[in-house]
């Protein structure tokens, strides 16, 4: 229809005077770290795959196996075409890794945050959730229909007082956030949020999409011990290296949950090929923590480089402000060799364009060194 092209135009128009129209550029990964766009070989520093396992021969082999013994696809939803033997093992995994009775895989994290949050909460309940929580929680929350509101970015004392002014007014409380944030790459205050969430009987939800296999020891906590966390969430596409979503739980909840969660029970399931790579993965993780610790270390010699605050995480933002600034940057070090995205609002608040580098352990040394002058010179400097 002519008025929905009209529609479409003047959309995509308003969005090119602001610069935050978003194009697919066709990029092919030659490995965990190099990539070829537009005719050119760039170094990657945006990638989520921080342990370079999405090209490991030992996941690459896994995958392959699993596909000429299964088949492609999965044929439907894991409800109607029974259980995969694979998932039981990957589950098994998850939960021993983050010391939880049970786990239940689903198509991406994406799906699992859509259907977590509405089977257990409800238009009586009550969200407090953090500011810069990730996209899909924000989904998951608002397909709840419950009460949210919004604490300060990693302000636990904001998020008490939201939660003792309104947790008995709803049956049900829950508080949600990223354990590694995404655009940020600093960490949830984790011990803080448990210990406020017990004694108000509200249930602590933590996405640790970025910190599984990379930030403490491999389980994606940097404190000294386990806390007592409910609802584990994560996925298996950023240092697991394959595709999919997760949730860790007690038994009650994960069989709640697969009698519950629309994403999960309305969804055809992973390719197998996608679930064997999983545990192979895992398996390497826990062979070999000192190789799972190396992209913390390369993003914390890239912030020494440049004279910023230690990395907390593989993730290093550097703000420049417009999303304008944002795409001349990422040109910039494109032409230098470095493929790194300008990330613009609404992924993140305007005024705080940037650029959001994500290091593996694979990154020489000597091109974190190079990357860092670049950006100092002709960035920050420049």
């Amino acid at each position: 229809m002519r008025s929905l092209d009209d529609f479409a135009a003047q959309k995509l128009d308003a969005l090119e005077r602001a610069s935050l129209r978003r194009k697919l550029a066709e990029t092919a990964r030659l490995d965990g770290l190099w990539v070829v766009r537009n005719g050119r070989r760039l170094l990657s520093f945006c990638c989520n795959d921080y342990l370079n396992l999405s090209h490991h021969p030992a996941i690459k082999e896994a995958a392959i196996a699993a596909l000429s013994r299964y088949g492609v696809g999965a044929g439907a939803s894991r409800l109607v075409t029974g259980n995969h033997p694979l998932y039981a093992e990957l589950e098994r995994r998850l939960a021993r890794i983050k010391g939880t009775e049970a786990a239940c895989v689903f198509g991406s994290g994406y799906l699992a945050n859509a259907g977590i949050i509405p089977a257990l909460i409800g238009p009586r309940d009550l969200i407090v959730i953090d500011e810069l929580s990730h996209a899909c929680l924000w989904a998951g929350a608002q397909l709840s229909r419950a009460t949210v509101v919004t604490y300060r970015h990693g302000d636990v004392a904001h998020a008490q007082d939201l939660l003792e002014q309104q947790r008995q007014r709803h049956e049900h409380a829950l508080l949600v956030t990223d354990r590694v944030f995404s655009m940020d790459g600093d960490l949830a205050p984790l011990p803080e949020l448990a210990a406020l969430a017990e004694p108000l009987d509200t249930w602590l939800m933590v996405d640790d999409a970025h910190g599984l296999g990379v930030v403490g020891g491999g389980s994606g906590f940097a404190h000294g011990g386990r806390l007592d966390i409910p609802l584990q969430m994560g996925t298996l596409s950023k240092a697991i290296g394959a595709y999919g979503g997760y949730l860790c739980a007690s038994s009650a909840v994960i069989d709640l949950i697969c009698n519950r969660a629309r994403s999960l029970i309305y969804s055809t399931g992973l390719p197998p090929a996608m679930v064997a790579a999983a545990i192979a993965a895992l398996d390497l993780i826990a062979r070999d923590p000192a190789y799972a610790a190396l992209p913390l270390a390369k993003a914390r010699a890239f912030t020494q480089h440049l004279g910023l605050a230690p990395a907390a995480s593989p993730i290093v933002p550097v703000v420049v402000g417009e999303a304008d600034a944002a795409l001349q940057a990422s040109a910039l070090l494109e032409a230098e060799g470095f493929l790194v995205t300008a990330i613009r609002p609404p992924t993140v608040p305007a005024g705080t364009a940037r650029l959001r580098f994500t290091f593996t352990a694979a990154h020489p040394d000597h091109d974190i060194e190079r990357l860092a002058d670049v950006v100092r010179r002709r960035i920050l400097l420049g």
